[in-house]
C-alpha cells in the first residue's frame, strides 16, 4: 500500500500515524531498546510492514499486478500500490467519516510537529508534500500521473512508470474492482490483529 492507506490503516494517534508512514523510509527491524523511536512509533512502523506483507501475497494484488506486468515489469508493485491509493481517496467515504481534506491537513501538522523525528529523505519531500497536497490529490488521475512521474525520476534504472497513468486508465474498471474487493479484506486483517504487532 502507498502513503494513504497505511496512514489511514494507523491507529488515531500521532505516534502510529508518523510509525506508519515511516515504514516506507526505514528498512529491517528496529532494535527497541537502542531506537530514537518511541514504543507507539515502533509498533506503527511494524503495523506497516506487516500491512505490505499482507498485500503483497494477497491474491487480490496479485491480479491488479498482472493487469499491468506485461508494460511495467518490476515495477507493477509499485504502481497498484500508487493506483489503490487513487482509489482509496475516490472512495473515501467508504472507509473513513472524516473528510479526506481534514484528514490530510492533519497529517501534515503532525508531521511538520515532529519534522525533526522524521529520516532525512522525508524531511526533504514533506515541504513538497504539503504545498501541492499529495494525500488530497490521489483523488484525481491527474495527481497519480504526477505520483507516477516522480517515481520515474526516482528509479535509477530504466522504466516506464513515467507514463503508467496510460494502465491506470486502460484498466480503470477492473483495478476499481479489485481495490474494493481487496481493501475491506485489509482493514479487517488490521482490526483483528493489531494488538499483535
Amino acid at each position: 500500500m502507498n502513503y494513504l492507506a497505511h496512514l489511514l490503516l494507523a491507529e488515531n494517534t500521532p505516534e502510529s500515524q508518523i510509525g506508519n508512514l515511516l515504514g516506507d523510509f526505514v528498512k529491517g527491524r528496529i532494535d527497541q531498546e537502542s531506537s530514537l523511536y518511541s514504543q507507539g512509533i515502533i509498533k506503527g512502523i511494524e503495523t506497516h510492514f506487516r500491512v505490505d506483507r499482507f498485500t503483497d501475497t494477497h491474491e487480490i494484488f496479485k491480479w491488479s499486478k498482472n493487469r499491468i506486468y506485461q508494460s511495467q515489469g518490476r515495477f507493477s508493485g509499485v504502481l497498484i500500490d500508487i493506483f489503490y491509493d487513487h482509489f482509496l481517496a475516490k472512495n473515501w467515504s467508504l472507509f473513513s467519516e472524516e473528510n479526506l481534506e481534514t484528514f490530510a491537513q492533519n497529517i501534515y501538522i503532525i508531521l511538520q510537529k515532529n519534522y525533526y523525528l522524521l529520516p532525512k529523505k522525508l524531511q526533504l519531500i514533506l515541504p513538497r508534500i504539503i504545498l501541492e497536497n499529495w494525500l488530497v490529490s490521489y483523488q484525481k488521475t491527474e495527481g497519480i500521473k504526477r505520483t507516477c512521474q516522480r517515481l520515474a525520476k526516482r528509479i535509477k534504472r530504466p522504466n516506464h512508470c513515467v507514463i503508467a497513468h496510460n494502465d491506470l486508465q486502460h484498466n480503470y474498471h477492473e483495478l476499481e474492482s479489485d481495490f474494493l474487493l481487496f481493501f475491506p479484506q485489509l482493514v479487517e486483517y488490521v482490526n483483528q490483529n493489531r494488538h499483535t504487532f
